[in-house]
């Protein structure tokens, strides 16, 4: 059985993808936090990780990408997989809310909800939903966003599901490992790019996929540790070096580049609902 890591405990919205990626083939292992998932996968074999890396309203979930540079050749991308997530209110059924716990992109993405149904409640951010989950059924007068399935974990109840966001919540998530992905059903590549410090060098990456009309999809910089005002890119697109006009723009960028490192070439799955 495929031993799975994700960033636990149960009842977060990782774990809630893993268990509808790997259901019962994948014996699912919850860690402390993203690190400890890449971790997870160095100290096994055939080991594999859920990570969340970017969410459609907080944006880029940047302890995923470090631990991406930081393990760049030894980790690999090997499948993309998003979530609509629904937020729901848990608590205890007639208790008044002074305390809502949940993590910080929750949180943010209901705050007009929040002032409007929860007035005069205070709010508390937490490293998951599930240890805000956790966290309300612990103290009196407190409530938690997070999943359904949290409130049956931890003896809450459903008050309010689904919770209205300000804006359409989807949260996008990478299988990782430390063996690259099958070729088949790969559409995506990912790659960790060095540039030189001179004017025109990011210009002369990206133009190599514009040639090529080759479409990016994600460009995130990242500074270097011990080089002060140097960064590296993070680069997502659409294809694979299997495609020809893929390949070009590739053979091109690597020319204008000076390293660059295959991060993932990998499938995209349909979209989960929670």
């Amino acid at each position: 059985m495929q031993s799975v890591g994700y960033l636990g405990p149960e009842g977060t919205f990782s774990y809630h993808v893993a268990r509808k990626r790997f259901g019962r083939s994948g014996k699912l292992i919850p860690c402390a936090g993203i690190y400890d998932v890449f971790e997870f996968i160095k100290s096994g074999k055939d080991r594999l990780g859920v990570v969340p890396v970017e969410n459609s309203s907080g944006g880029t979930i940047f302890e995923t990408i470090d631990c991406l540079v930081e393990n760049a050749g030894r980790i690999h991308i090997r499948e993309e997989l998003s979530l609509n997530v629904k937020l729901a209110l848990l608590g205890r059924r007639g208790a008044r809310v002074r305390h809502l716990y949940s993590h910080y992109v929750p949180l943010q993405h209901c705050r007009s909800w929040i002032r409007r149904s929860l007035p005069g409640a205070r709010t508390h951010e937490t490293r998951s939903t599930a240890l805000a989950a956790e966290r309300a059924a612990s103290e009196p007068e407190s409530a938690a966003l997070g999943t359904r399935d949290a409130a049956r974990r931890y003896g809450l109840d459903v008050l309010a599901f689904p919770v209205e966001t300000d804006a359409p919540n989807i949260t996008e998530f990478i299988v990782v490992g430390r063996e690259a992905a099958p070729a088949a059903r790969s559409v995506k590549t990912s790659l960790l790019v060095m540039l030189e410090n001179r004017p025109g060098s990011l210009f002369d990456f990206l133009g190599a996929f514009r040639a090529a009309n080759v479409n990016l999809t994600r460009l995130i910089s990242r500074p270097i540790i011990g080089k002060p005002k140097s960064y590296l890119f993070v680069v997502d697109l659409q294809g694979t070096p299997s495609r020809p006009a893929v390949e070009h723009a590739l053979a091109a960028a690597r020319a204008a580049a000076s390293n660059m490192i295959r991060l993932g070439v990998y499938p995209v799955r349909k979209m989960y609902a929670s």
